[in-house]
């Protein structure tokens, strides 16, 4: 039984927005990257994905990086254009869910992403809402921007006392076992989002 939250604090890709590695993956095949999937993958990315996800590189730069290993005449927009492969829409249930929650419960969200998905990102919810992001949760909180990533501990702490609620008092949810793994340090409350079903009937 899930003990009494004051705030939900959500994941982004795999929760809220419809996420497909695998088409980004055959996306750098096609532009010849053998080995794409060693490189990047839900459970374990590479430094330059790290460093990429908390700003710590331009996109201009990260595509620079990536291009010598597509093959020749591979320009930046393909590569761009490989890399938001990824990211699908947002279902209509989980906006209307958010527009239901956001009445009574403070919504917030913490996501790994960085400056290209987010453009794609924002490009996909206005496919969905009419109103931006920022009026249903009360802080979005990008890697890109903060500086810091999950599933580190000390950023859910740092998130946390951001938000202005202890720990304890906030629900995470999150579909990556190592985010929830370091949520659970942290003190959250946590819901692994597997099924949608179960999801859902948290707050029903």
């Amino acid at each position: 039984m899930q003990k009494a939250y004051k705030a939900v604090l959500f994941d982004l890709g795999g929760v809220l927005i419809d996420i497909d590695y695998h088409a980004t993956e055959r996306a750098f095949e096609n532009l010849g990257v053998s080995d794409f999937k060693e490189r990047y993958s839900q459970l374990a990315q590479n430094e330059l994905f790290d460093r990429f996800e908390c700003g710590e590189i331009s996109p201009q730069h990260f595509v620079n990086l990536l291009l010598p290993y597509t093959q020749s005449g591979t320009t930046p927009n393909q590569v761009v254009a490989a890399w938001n492969a990824m990211l699908g829409a947002f279902p209509t249930e989980k906006l209307k869910l958010i527009e239901h929650l956001e009445k009574t419960t403070p919504l917030f969200m913490l996501s790994n992403t960085n400056e290209l998905h987010w453009i794609e990102v924002e490009r996909a919810w206005r496919k969905v809402s009419a109103d931006p992001m920022q009026h249903f949760f009360r802080k979005i909180y990008l890697s890109h921007e903060i500086g810091q990533r999950k599933p580190h501990p000390e950023t859910f702490e740092w998130v946390c006392q951001h938000m202005g609620f202890e720990p304890a008092d906030v629900l995470f949810i999150d579909d990556t076992p190592q985010h929830i793994e370091g949520a659970i340090k942290a003190g959250l409350q946590v819901h692994y989002y597997r099924d949608p079903a179960a999801f859902y009937a948290l707050f029903s």
